[in-house]
């Protein structure tokens, strides 16, 4: 499968067709928009749209107005692939704010290089109970400067209420929560998705990160996937790139927030 296949096949399942635990999938016209339908978050987002020059304005102020009436606010995730050219501009100019870019990576997991398929040594363990998350939480919030408590509730949620679609794992050292990340396991596609790989400052250069990825590698191929993606920053991704993952498209968090 070639690139440009491999991205279109990436654009069906993983944008336009995929659903997540929590959230309720509307596709309405040309977008497809996900809705939280947990009390405690706010995450909504559109993860797929197919615009034109002449309609990108108004289905953009379409959505803004819809969110805006139930309350919410909402991300836009763009990638660069999608049209028309200038949606980045355009989403600009209706009031969204820019994050940073990401690079969307993915593994062929028939090719998974002999180092991810090793043996885990360290002390990697795939958490079981939903108290745990609080040593993702721990994780995430030391390494990024935020409180994250609302988004390890939703966390929590899944690994009650979809224990199938969603596996954490967690590294520890010195007795301690070091490095955190989990996966989507998404019903009816080819794709498993890698999400965190947060490390702590004090315990990078350990190997920890890599003793993550390739414990979720590896039961992404016990789960018969054969595709494994990332939306790696700009820490993540030489990392990645040195595991085999190739780029498939750049994407940008597009965020709209309520007034």
């Amino acid at each position: 499968m070639n690139q440009v296949e491999l991205l279109a096949l990436y654009d069906q399942e993983q944008r336009y067709e995929v659903t997540f635990p929590g959230f309720r999938r509307e596709a309405v016209g040309s977008v497809v928009r996900y809705v939280e339908e947990r009390p405690f978050s706010d995450t909504n987002f559109v993860l797929h749209s197919r615009l034109t020059t002449d309609n990108a304005d108004a289905v953009i102020q379409t959505q803004i107005d819809y969110f805006r009436e139930n309350g919410r606010s909402f991300e836009w995730k763009l990638y660069t692939h999608d049209t028309p050219p200038d949606l980045r501009q355009r989403l600009e100019a209706h009031g969204f704010i820019i994050g940073e870019e990401e690079a969307i990576m993915a593994l062929d997991l028939t090719q998974t290089p002999d180092v991810l398929l090793q043996p885990v040594t360290a002390n990697v363990r795939r958490l079981t109970e939903p108290a745990e998350v609080a040593d993702v939480v721990e994780i995430e919030e030391a390494v990024w400067g935020d409180d994250l408590s609302s988004w390890g509730e939703r966390l929590t949620a899944e690994m009650r209420e979809a224990p199938d679609f969603l596996s954490i794992y967690v590294a520890y050292a010195d007795g301690k929560p070091a490095c955190a990340g989990w996966l989507n396991f998404s019903p009816n596609s080819q794709f498993a998705s890698l999400w965190g790989g947060s490390t702590r400052v004090e315990y990078r250069q350990r190997g920890l990160y890599t003793a993550v990825l390739a414990a979720r590698v590896q039961e992404a191929i016990s789960r018969g996937y054969r595709f494994l993606t990332i939306d790696a920053s700009p820490m993540s991704r030489p990392i990645v790139t040195r595991h085999g993952f190739q780029l498939l498209t750049l994407a940008y968090e597009c965020n709209w927030k309520l007034e």
